[in-house]
């Protein structure tokens, strides 16, 4: 699913935010990405989104190969994939419905398919009765969990977490975390981002450590968090929409 060979990123101003990466990431796996400030995880991300191009090597991410996909292709890429940000980017003036369904009206997707889609996710995340809620009537947690509906209501191959636990409390990053279990026993590819060495110790599973722009650790660590059972979601997967 995700290919980095020999990638290095250097910026304009000489920084060498990545050196000379190798990974491979495959279809079904929750992975964490950690390391300090500055060590290169959130260009790792650009990488992976294409927001920013890698200076040498090669990335293959969902069957696009990055060096060489069109602009006119990128759009195409990024719907293979949610991503859920600390901050959460919902927009003020919708309630928690729209900030979800927003994603798929951006690809043009049937109004029968956003309400059973949206009606979905909504109850995966356990946000029932808050869909007409705005953001600042919720929790800090319970705007993730919108930002974390809003990236799954496309069905999305993988799903990436830039330090989603960042602006909430402990226990609310807790269960976030045991969301992002349940999601990928579900099959969807998860990377999260994150400096929050508790969470990684608790929930173990692969762990990538990123310093000074090299990979300093590639292992995985036994898991204590036994993983949701299966639950079967043909009713809220629909086909895909043109």
């Amino acid at each position: 699913m995700i290919h980095l060979e020999n990638v290095s990123k250097v910026y304009p101003n000489g920084t060498e935010a990545l050196k000379n990466i190798t990974l491979d990431i495959e279809q079904g796996e929750f992975v964490f990405i950690v390391g300090p400030s500055g060590a290169g995880k959130s260009t790792f991300l650009k990488l992976l989104i294409h927001e920013e191009t890698a200076t040498f090597g090669k990335i293959k991410v969902s069957g696009y190969d990055l060096m060489k996909i069109k602009q006119r292709k990128v759009p195409y890429l990024r719907r293979t994939m949610g991503i859920v940000f600390q901050d959460f980017r919902l927009i003020d003036k919708m309630n928690v419905y729209d900030n979800i369904a927003f994603a798929m009206r951006a690809i043009g997707a049937h109004e029968r398919d956003i309400k059973k889609r949206v009606r979905f996710v909504i109850d995966m995340v356990g946000l029932n009765g808050k869909e007409k809620c705005r953001p600042n009537e919720l929790s800090g947690g319970e705007q993730q969990r919108v930002s974390l509906a809003r990236a799954l209501v496309n069905n999305p191959e993988m799903l990436i977490a830039d330090e989603p636990t960042g602006n909430i409390d402990p226990k609310m990053s807790f269960d976030i975390m045991k969301k992002l279990v349940e999601i990928n026993n579900r099959g969807t590819t998860i990377i999260v981002v994150t400096h929050e060495h508790e969470l990684v110790k608790e929930f173990g599973g692969r762990v990538i450590i990123i310093n000074g722009g090299e990979i300093e650790l590639d292992k995985t660590l036994p898991t204590k968090y036994h993983p949701m059972k299966k639950i079967d979601d043909t009713d809220g997967n629909d086909e895909e929409t043109e």
